[in-house]
């Protein structure tokens, strides 16, 4: 491995772009803003792009195409393609492959394209400006890209897209307003250095810094404050669990923009078959997730003179086991009724299944299943502090 970060050849085409954009971000911009001011109308400008660019990649190269998060109409398709390319991070097809492929080694020094435990320069910027093996370009497990319309579009004219929405637009709206240099500084290169290092925060700083609720099988982080600059990416410990949810931030309360923007398009029609985890099985991870950290930290304590918990936790696991089982088996008879409403008439159907009952036994049993999870959550603070 540390032969290969010596041999592997400069990418120079990423690191002129990011030496370019950076200079003119960090030393032009403030220059000129310094010397001729930016107006409103080019502060609006910036913000709009790069809000678009921003959910161009989290909504569209990443939750729309490279998971198949859901189904989106062909004027959100094109319009995701456009404000993808702005963000310059290759192709739909380039980085939605690449994407899976980390996906699949997560962590691995040898496949993953960025993986953290190479550093987090390699995982946030270094993977790109050399020719690594590991991030060389195999479109094997993207087939189904392949036979988009719109993903063959931008990728066979990905330069095109990448001018008009990142040079010629701004200068247009520029023109319009009256200072071109300064709607093409701040919309188009500022805006652009952002973008770019608020997505490359997902791939370093979320695989460091959070914590992990649903899984430690993998590095991957849910951070509340990430996900205020990734739009949502940065509850990534749920996302590498549930990757396929078109959700990151699961709970109503958790900032994710582009699950907002996503099912927005669900209810005007121009977005479908949003694919959820169903509730019992986050709620299920995050429980044996509590008991694991209960049981490490048990290991830490056996040795203490008062360990009467131990039992008492270990029934209230198992208790939370039987009350997912019989919610699980609740839940397969309701579908398979709501399977059998498809070919019976609803009166007989009905007469067979009481579902006033079954609606209230479900209650009941989220009610339990709350009441259980805060109790291992009790138990796992008694333990941190034994």
């Amino acid at each position: 491995m540390d032969s290969e970060k010596e041999e592997a050849p400069v990418n120079w085409v990423a690191t002129i772009l990011f030496l370019v954009t950076g200079s003119i971000a960090l030393i032009v911009v403030p220059a000129y803003g310094f010397m001729y001011g930016f107006d409103l109308f080019e502060w609006l400008t910036f913000a709009a792009f790069l809000f678009f660019s921003g959910t161009g990649i989290t909504a569209g190269y990443h939750r729309l195409w490279a998971h198949n998060a859901y189904e989106a109409h062909p004027i959100v398709k094109y319009w995701l393609a456009f404000w993808g390319a702005a963000s310059v991070q290759n192709s739909i097809l380039v980085w939605a492959s690449g994407h899976r492929t980390h996906h699949r080694y997560v962590d691995s020094k040898e496949k993953d394209p960025y993986s953290i435990n190479r550093g987090f320069w390699f995982a946030h910027l270094g993977w790109m400006v050399r020719h690594y093996e590991s991030s060389q370009e195999d479109f094997s497990n993207a087939k189904d890209l392949q036979r988009d319309k719109v993903v063959m579009l931008q990728h066979n004219h990905y330069l095109k897209f990448v001018f008009a929405s990142t040079i010629l637009l701004p200068m247009i709206l520029g023109f319009l307003n009256g200072d071109v240099w300064g709607t093409l500084l701040l919309a188009g290169f500022f805006r652009l250095f952002l973008n770019h290092h608020f997505t490359f925060f997902i791939n370093s700083l979320c695989h460091m810094w959070g914590k992990q609720p649903y899984t430690d099988t993998n590095t991957a982080k849910d951070n509340p404050v990430l996900a205020l600059f990734t739009y949502g990416e940065g509850y990534h410990n749920f996302h590498h669990f549930f990757q396929t949810d078109y959700r990151n931030g699961v709970r109503w309360w958790q900032i994710d923009p582009t699950k907002w923007l996503i099912n927005f398009w669900s209810r005007i029609g121009l977005a479908k078959n949003l694919r959820r985890t169903p509730a019992f099985k986050i709620r299920e991870a995050m429980v044996k997730m509590q008991f694991q950290r209960a049981e490490t930290s048990l290991q830490k304590v056996s040795n203490t003179a008062d360990n009467s918990w131990k039992t008492v936790m270990e029934n209230e696991y198992r208790q939370f086991l039987a009350t997912m089982d019989e919610w699980t088996q609740l839940r397969g008879e309701w579908m398979k009724k709501q399977r059998e409403n498809l070919t019976q008439k609803r009166e007989s159907l009905m007469a067979k299944f009481d579902t006033s009952t079954v609606k209230s036994r479900f209650k009941e049993l989220e009610y339990a299943l709350r009441l259980q999870q805060d109790r291992l959550k009790q138990f796992n603070r008694m333990l941190a502090t034994a």
